[in-house]
């Protein structure tokens, strides 16, 4: 060693902390990659070093042991040659010296600035890491063996299994996962995601249009009566019932309908030879529980009914459709069937809009637990049938009463103000 140059020496002990760094920036890179993005670049684009990323973290322990082998390996042999470096230099008290400054210059320089950068950029160093370490893995396999074998049978002894597990993800997590992805994800695909994962909490009452809402005919109505509500509907499908809605037989295509008062001479029996039977849902299921009843069925629409097979309802796959992608309009309180814009800004609502849908269009925060229509929370919050003309403050939201009936509240008028102060 004495007639190896000092130049040579120092040549080396870079050398060495360059490897040092190497394989510990690797270590933290390959460890932090996006395992759906590189399972993406991995499958879809058939990114080459993606693929040899994804084998070797197919095992992640013998990826670990192969990097600790090195880093482990080439610490050791930087710090000999810094022994030696600093005998030659100051003899045996160099030695503390050199220690000392070895241990500086590998934690600043071998591992907290690479593990950073690898942290900061994972793909720019895992992905040529990776084409060195697979045939390193190959040509020391028998020594990573070993060492993984020592080592997994001290995690069996801990009660630790090295066996790849898969660990679902709770909708909750699935939420988290996509809130902090928002810098990565499109706000539209953020909120239609979001919007899924809701399905399962939300159910068909908080949807769906109430009974006193639903539109049809009595298919015994006289026929001039009956084509002139098909011709006049705003509706793709009219509910069919006879003698009263408790009684539905199906559903009637508008469009088909239309076609065939075109096409032919129609009747009572050719309008019956059209009907659509009706499907029923159970209240109460989720959205994402009715939704996947739609797919098996093949159905659009369907009738809600309670426990005693009275009808409550009605929900189509539209309203589930919006719930995940918003609403059809860019302004939903301009357009919604239920707020009404005036001419000095103020808006009119009907009392049986739904609450969710006031949130929405209002940017309100009113519960969704309680009564699900604004005129439900009005009267759960007065506790009686508000005379015209009164006044409240619901959640902080002034209120007018504009109309009501002996039951219900119809109308109330809110000023354009609160929707900005909400």
């Amino acid at each position: 060693m004495e007639n190896i140059p000092l130049s040579f020496l120092f040549g080396s002990l870079v050398f060495l902390l360059i490897l040092s760094a190497f394989f510990s920036g690797s270590e933290t890179a390959l460890m932090t990659l996006n395992r759906y993005r590189l399972k993406h670049l991995a499958t879809r684009e058939k990114h080459s070093g993606a693929i040899r990323a994804s084998k070797l973290l197919e095992r992640p322990d013998r990826l670990i042991g192969l990097i600790l082998l090195g880093n482990n390996f080439v610490n050791i042999l930087a710090s000999s040659l810094a022994t030696i470096i600093a005998l030659r230099l100051w003899g045996e008290s160099g030695i503390a010296i050199a220690a000392g400054i070895l241990t500086f210059v590998i934690l600043i320089f071998a591992e907290v600035t690479p593990k950073t950068l690898a942290a900061i950029h994972p793909e720019r160093l895992a992905f040529p890491a990776a084409l060195i370490y697979t045939p390193l893995l190959k040509l020391l396999y028998p020594l990573v063996w070993i060492v993984n074998i020592i080592a997994n049978s001290l995690l069996k002894l801990l009660g630790v299994t090295v066996d790849k597990s898969s660990q679902a993800l709770s909708r909750e997590e699935l939420r988290t996962v996509v809130i902090e992805a928002s810098t990565k994800l499109p706000q539209k695909h953020q909120s239609m995601l979001l919007g899924i994962l809701d399905l399962e909490k939300l159910t068909i009452e908080d949807i769906m249009i109430p009974r006193n809402e639903l539109v049809g005919f009595d298919i015994d109505d006289p026929l001039d009566v009956i084509l002139k509500q098909i011709s006049h509907s705003q509706y793709a499908r009219l509910i069919v019932y006879e003698d009263n809605m408790e009684n539905v037989i199906g559903f009637i295509h508008v469009r088909k309908a239309a076609y065939m008062m075109m096409n032919e001479e129609t009747s009572h029996d050719a309008l019956r030879k059209i009907i659509e039977q009706a499907f029923y849902i159970v209240e109460g299921s989720s959205l994402h529980t009715l939704m996947n009843q739609f797919q098996v069925e093949k159905q659009r629409i369907g009738l809600v009914v309670d426990e005693y097979g009275d009808i409550q309802g009605l929900v189509t796959l539209e309203d589930i459709l919006e719930e995940i992608i918003g609403e059809f309009t860019t302004d939903p309180a301009t357009n919604n069937k239920d707020i009404y814009l005036q001419d000095d800004g103020s808006y009119m609502v009907a009392g049986s809009i739904n609450v969710k849908e006031i949130n929405k269009a209002l940017g309100w925060s009113l519960s969704v637990d309680g009564p699900k229509t604004l005129n439900g929370l009005i009267l759960e919050y007065l506790e009686n049938i508000p005379e015209t003309g009164t006044s409240l403050l619901l959640n902080g939201h002034p209120i007018e009463i504009v109309h009501t009936t002996s039951h219900s509240v119809k109308m109330v008028k809110i000023h354009n103000q609160l929707k900005n102060d909400a």
